[in-house]
């Protein structure tokens, strides 16, 4: 009875973390399609939903890959409890929220794996984790995946402009772009369903395993499934506005050909993994993306201040999460007494966090398109509408996060330097106009006074 009580509080507990992941990666598909105008803000969260949905049934290599290769359970392996995986989700959940209510974009899936590799080794010691598996599967691709990402989106944002580049003056038709931003951004959507709802299903099926409820080396039950798409769908229907701030706006300005261009490479590289069984961090692969497209059209900056700091994001994330995780451990060893003491204190952390989020509300209508974001170039022809002002201490409209407002500096110093270089441009311009002037008149003086000489010496001859 006691056993089967921990089974249930853990898949509710990981179905919660999947409705996390899923508000906390909507960023990935609709930040960018969000900032261009190409949707709307709540068309574009349901539409993520949907796709999440559908993308969830598609495949199950990362689960397999959590359930039966990360942690050593079965024959010849280790023992691990439900226990621990409780732990373990407790530290994901925990980080996920902390970098949610900060607007940071980390990895939803490091989390996860952090939170479990500390509960297992406090539970089983270091030989509970295939080390083969961390290497191969989640810490090479957590390195290369951005910067592969980063990489196809600079030359496809380099493409993009040169075969649109026009130098006759007339308009390039870039805005179109936005059209296509629809179908990226949907491709991403799936891609994350396919990828990420599968994280979930595998901490599931590990339960299930460790609770000798499944056998070892299976893959997950049509209703772990089901469920795992429902919660991911609801999550990313919820919209994780906070987020999808600093990936449409904090980063780099966002114009249609581009935001196109790094949707397609995100795209692309989250359905290569997970057809290879990779557990990237979809998030990362965005970021990437984004910054790519970023350095890949010519004129655009990229707030490598902003950069940092979510770097410092993904390197704390696996043993943040992981440090959390162990304490949970820790406690969950005393039994059914210590696991219902994780759950209260899980509990009320999540409500501190979202209490904590309503002193600095971000919803659809203040994530990208608020004033102070709209007038400093982030967003590219936001489509107009009334934005619902909200009642604060600073004004009508919610502060900007610290991200927001580093990357406010970092725009306006790069709007001016790029209007200092169109003045300097314009005034070579004109200098070389009237020198060319100037020597035209000349050289017609010249010609006029040669002739004078010429029209002299011919008539003192006659």
């Amino acid at each position: 009875m006691e056993l089967t009580l921990i089974v249930l509080l853990v898949i509710a507990l990981a179905l919660f973390f999947d409705f996390t992941n899923g508000f906390h990666d909507t960023a990935n598909a609709m930040a960018t399609p969000i900032a261009t105008g190409a949707l709307k803000p709540k068309t574009a969260v349901l539409l993520a939903a949907v796709l999440n949905l559908v993308g969830a049934f598609l495949s199950t290599e990362v689960a397999k890959t959590i359930s039966g290769g990360l942690i050593n359970e079965g024959d010849g392996g280790v023992l691990i409890t439900p226990e621990m995986i409780f732990a373990g989700l407790i530290g994901a959940i925990v980080w996920n929220l902390v970098t949610w209510l900060y607007g940071l974009p980390s990895s939803s899936s490091h989390a996860l794996f952090g939170g479990l590799i500390g509960a297992a080794v406090v539970g089983a010691g270091f030989s509970a984790i295939n080390g083969g598996v961390f290497l191969s599967k989640i810490l090479i691709p957590m390195v290369a995946a951005p910067l592969t990402a980063g990489l196809v989106a600079f030359t496809a944002t380099k493409i993009a402009y040169s075969i649109t580049r026009r130098h006759d003056g007339r308009k390039d038709g870039r805005g179109r772009f936005r059209y296509a931003q629809v179908v990226s951004s949907s491709l991403i959507a799936l891609a994350h369903g396919t990828n990420d709802a599968q994280k979930t299903m595998g901490v599931i099926t590990l339960a299930l395993v460790a609770a000798n409820l499944q056998e070892p080396g299976t893959g997950p039950h049509l209703w772990v499934i089901t469920t795992c798409a429902l919660a991911i769908a609801l999550g990313t229907y919820s919209g994780g506005w906070r987020i999808i701030r600093t990936l449409g706006a904090g980063l780099t300005q966002v114009k249609p050909a581009q935001g196109f261009a790094a949707e397609t490479s995100t795209a692309a590289t989250i359905l290569a993994s997970s057809h290879l069984g990779f557990a990237l961090s979809t998030t990362q692969v965005a970021s990437g993306s984004v910054i790519g497209s970023g350095l890949g059209r010519r004129g655009s900056s990229v707030r490598w201040r902003t950069v940092g700091r979510i770097g410092l994001g993904w390197l704390f994330t696996l043993p943040a999460a992981g440090i959390v995780g162990a304490i949970a451990a820790v406690i969950a060893h005393l039994g059914m007494v210590g696991v219902i003491i994780d759950a209260v204190l899980g509990f009320g952390f999540i409500l501190f966090i979202f209490w904590r989020s309503r002193r600095n509300r971000v919803d659809s209508s203040n994530a990208i398109a608020v004033p102070d974001v709209a007038e400093s170039g982030y967003a590219v022809r936001i489509r107009r509408g009334k934005v619902r002002p909200v009642s604060t201490k600073t004004g009508s409209v919610p502060p900007l996060t610290p991200v927001a407002q580093s990357a406010v500096r970092s725009d306006k110093a790069a709007r001016e330097a790029e209007q200092a270089r169109i003045a300097a441009e314009r005034a070579r311009r004109e200098a070389e106009e009237a020198a060319r002037k100037a020597a035209e008149k000349e050289a017609r003086r010249a010609a006029k006074r040669a002739q004078g000489d010429r029209s002299k010496k011919n008539g003192g001859r006659s």
